[in-house]
């Protein structure tokens, strides 16, 4: 089989999925070529989305279990059935991905499952399951194939007791005692997950702090939430081996400074250091596509690499792992090849850890100015003030504004609380249309809603907020 297409786009995640259904929207003729057997890639398969419906599915426990009686609701004998929690969980996700199956055939995207390489300049081979190999000829070839979990030396992942996100996602029981290894957004999502079932985590992380590259304070507040819920931290240490042992993982760790080590046992053993662009098999050195130092493909602001014709979105590319990065990149890459005008402003790109309370960022953090040298006010608003919170038994955290000292332009801001995700999209907006803290605070924002924090913490940027 040969076909032609003016654009081949390789992965069917987020990115590439995106990518391909606007670009066919634009009058291109397309193909996605995806490895696995459902589209959506890792996000929808394995990571976000099945994270996510376990992150909700363990909140209504926990409140069941815990959290109900202050409302007024008694319940007795609440019990986990951990087989159907996972079985709604395949659910939502097998629900999703017949959803985009489906948006290809509305679309007319040829859906080509196989792993493709690039054999040359216009030209991808695509190898499919039973062995054979088609090849598709190309105007211009699109690489949308993210990322995998960083190795960690020593620590063998086995998806049974030594496991990554993936693993993580498909327990078959509640383990005991889960060791987290890294303190970032999945470790402690997943770490989450689990401490609300009954297991007693523990998250090991080698820097001194816990959400690196999150503003501090509100990573230290984070912190002093997550240990109140139970979970414990082994910050500055770093993890030398993990190996089963009988019937549990003994892990060997030591001070990140130098020190005595000493070995801790788990049950199981969650490897989440970080991810690392996906580019194995495409034959990039063979072409000659360049890339950095950390394996990551460098492109022009078209997202052209230097081989014409070849280009990268997503995690392949520098910048933020996050599905809602990799789709705004396809749609403005596939735009400006049909000469669109589309831009993605990676000061405005929300992040969101979906813990209880949530954690939420967007644009820069006071750490960030101060090494800039910006000289910037701070407004913030605690949930414990807020009257919505107060009534939902939801207190926990603040909202923190960080505007421009002169212009009062806003220039990050950050929440730790309930919905924390769905807030922190007011001020993403506002922060796409270059506006002030003066902008939101004089928006009208109804009562009582989480969203008042916001107006309050705008306020408060001026020293003028009212409910404190």
């Amino acid at each position: 089989m040969s076909e032609s297409f003016d654009l081949v786009v390789i992965g069917g995640g987020p990115g590439g999925y995106v990518a391909a259904i606007r670009a066919a929207q634009l009058g291109m003729s397309v193909a996605c070529v995806e490895k696995r057997t459902t589209l959506g890639g890792t996000c929808l398969n394995v990571g976000c989305i099945p994270s996510k419906a376990l992150l909700q599915s363990s909140e209504k426990y926990a409140e069941a279990k815990h959290g109900l009686a202050q409302h007024g609701v008694k319940l007795a004998g609440v019990e986990l059935d951990l087989p159907a929690m996972m079985a709604r969980k395949d659910k939502v996700v097998g629900d999703l991905t017949k959803g985009i199956a489906f948006l290809f055939k509305k679309n007319k995207v040829t859906h080509v499952a196989g792993t493709a390489t690039i054999s040359a300049v216009g030209e991808v081979t695509v190898k499919a399951a039973d062995g054979k190999a088609s090849v598709l000829k190309a105007k211009r070839i699109l690489i949308a194939t993210g990322s995998d979990s960083m190795p960690l030396p020593g620590v063998a992942v086995d998806e049974t007791r030594i496991v990554t996100s993936t693993g993580a996602l498909a327990l078959p029981k509640v383990p005991e005692r889960l060791l987290v290894i890294g303190a970032g957004y999945i470790g402690l999502e997943m770490g989450s997950v689990w401490g609300r079932l009954g297991s007693k985590v523990t998250v090991v992380e080698f820097l001194d702090r816990i959400t690196p590259g999150m503003d501090l304070e509100m990573s230290q507040q984070f912190q002093r939430v997550l240990t109140k819920q139970g979970m414990a931290f082994r910050l500055g240490t770093k993890v030398t081996s993990a190996k089963p042992n009988g019937a549990s993982v003994a892990v060997a760790i030591e001070p990140a400074k130098g020190g005595a080590g000493e070995t801790i046992e788990a049950d199981v053993v969650l490897l989440a250091i970080g991810r690392r662009p996906y580019t194995e098999g495409l034959g990039l050195d063979a072409l000659g596509v360049a890339r950095d130092n950390r394996g990551f493909i460098t492109t022009n602001e078209h997202f052209e690499t230097n081989v014409p014709g070849i280009y990268a979105i997503g995690d392949v590319r520098p910048g933020p792992m996050l599905a809602h990065k990799a789709e705004d990149e396809g749609v403005v890459a596939v735009e400006r090849m049909a000469g669109v005008k589309g831009h993605v402003n990676y000061d405005a790109i929300p992040g969101v850890v979906y813990t209880w309370p949530e954690v939420a960022t967007v644009g820069k953090t006071e750490e960030q100015l101060k090494e800039a040298k910006v000289d910037y006010k701070v407004g913030k608003f605690p949930f414990l003030a807020n009257s919505r919170a107060r009534a939902n038994a939801e207190t926990d955290g603040l909202v923190k504004i960080l505007a421009d000292a002169k212009s009062d332009r806003v220039l990050g801001v950050h929440i730790l609380g309930p919905d924390a995700g769905t807030v922190i999209h007011e001020c993403a907006i506002a922060m796409e249309f270059g506006g002030s803290a003066e902008d939101i605070a004089r928006s009208c924002h109804a009562h009582p809603t989480l969203n008042e924090a916001v107006k309050e913490a705008a306020l408060a940027v001026a020293g003028r907020a009212i409910h404190v």
